[in-house]
């Protein structure tokens, strides 16, 4: 492409072709080593476009140089596409906005599923408040929950906050401070098990041949979420101290950060999780719900519920409730509760100090609300669910 077919344009550092304008400017002497001769990079057919283009490049090329000893490269083609004005549409902001945040991306997903469906995927800017309250009144109809209902208001809260951020929209967040009618009337306070129902759960889990309902003996003696053991590899297990490490991995994230945690194993636990290992040449304790894009744990809760609510009419969940109240009625500290079931603290700023409890005070709290139950052994082959 020969210089005459540009003409020099009335945009400083600029010349145009066909409509098209470029940023053209001879580079400095420092900098040519890191630069070459001349820099050419497209800016824009709109000149008011390329006018603020060129200046903005040309501030930071001005920068980048300014320094003959210590000339910083940059990928000028790269810095122009980062002056282009992001996508307005609510599904690609929306994309971005999940890439960009390290969280559990299915409640951000559900709810923007559920919106788009009764909205349309449009430019972020054309989103009113009407739309917002179609989509509660849509949700509700459907028959969700007032505390579903405020989950999902909550995340495309959260998505348009960030829209409105990074694309310097000047606009009230449709979602903000909506109401729903009769919200947490509908609640219901979650069941819990006693006694004598964790033992026969026990009993049931560790005599019998299905492997998933081995998650009852391990979720009931370790207070863990559901997804946490279902997202277990072997080697968060250590054997040897008896200990049930839970960290994040590439299948499954943790909720909160202060669910990374360790936690020492009861003996009931212990043959659960030996039991369930055995089963399985995998690096997996649970491979049927592990997928390439990701830790299927709802399948999981799924192919469990029907057990455990024809049993007790009381879900997986139940267990994690159980276990604190089995804490608190032991009279172990809150802090050593919310370090044993990953809860964020409630209590005041001075909690977060330090590093915690010791696996030997946990294990101390552990042994006063273990539960022992003795089986059968198991002369039946174990098969995954």
């Amino acid at each position: 492409m020969s210089s005459e077919q540009f003409t020099v344009s009335h945009i400083q550092y600029t010349i145009c072709r066909s409509g098209s304008y470029y940023y053209n400017r001879r580079v400095p002497k420092q900098a040519v080593g890191a630069y070459g001769p001349f820099i050419r990079v497209a800016l824009s057919r709109c000149p008011t476009e390329a006018q603020s283009y060129a200046e903005r490049l040309s501030y930071v090329l001005e920068g980048a140089w300014r320094d003959p000893q210590a000339v910083q490269p940059l990928d000028v083609a790269l810095v122009v596409e980062g002056f282009r004005p992001k996508s307005y549409v609510l599904s690609e902001i929306a994309e971005e906005y999940l890439s960009l945040r390290d969280i559990n991306e299915r409640p951000s997903r559900l709810a923007l599923a559920a919106f788009l469906a009764v909205a349309g995927d449009r430019g972020v800017r054309d989103y009113r408040r009407e739309d917002a309250k179609f989509f509660v009144h849509h949700l509700t109809k459907r028959g969700k929950k007032t505390a579903t209902v405020r989950r999902r208001i909550n995340s495309m809260s959260a998505i348009l906050n960030y829209a409105y951020s990074e694309l310097d929209v000047d606009k009230r967040n449709p979602f903000s401070r909506l109401l729903i009618q009769g919200e947490g009337q509908d609640s219901k306070t979650r069941g819990t098990f006693t006694t004598d129902q964790l033992l026969s759960g026990y009993e049931q889990a560790l005599a019998g041949s299905n492997t998933l309902r081995l998650l009852f003996p391990i979720l009931g003696e370790t207070g863990c979420r559901l997804a946490e053991v279902v997202g277990l590899m072997k080697s968060d297990i250590n054997w040897h101290d008896q200990i049930l490490h839970i960290r994040p991995n590439d299948k499954r994230r943790l909720k909160t950060p202060s669910s990374e945690r360790s936690i020492p194993l009861t003996p009931t636990a212990l043959k659960a999780l030996k039991l369930v290992t055995s089963g399985t040449d995998s690096d997996w304790l649970f491979p049927r719900y592990i997928k390439e894009d990701g830790c299927y744990a709802t399948h999981a809760s799924n192919a469990l519920r029907g057990w455990m609510h024809r049993e007790w009419g009381l879900t997986a969940h139940s267990l994690r409730h159980t276990f604190r109240d089995r804490l608190r009625a032991a009279e172990v500290p809150v802090e050593v509760i919310d370090q044993l079931g990953g809860w964020s603290s409630g209590l005041n700023a001075g909690s977060k100090y330090g590093a915690g409890y010791s696996m030997e005070h946990l294990r101390k709290f552990m042994d006063r609300v273990a539960l022992s139950c003795e089986t059968p052994s198991v002369t039946q082959s174990l098969v995954s669910l």
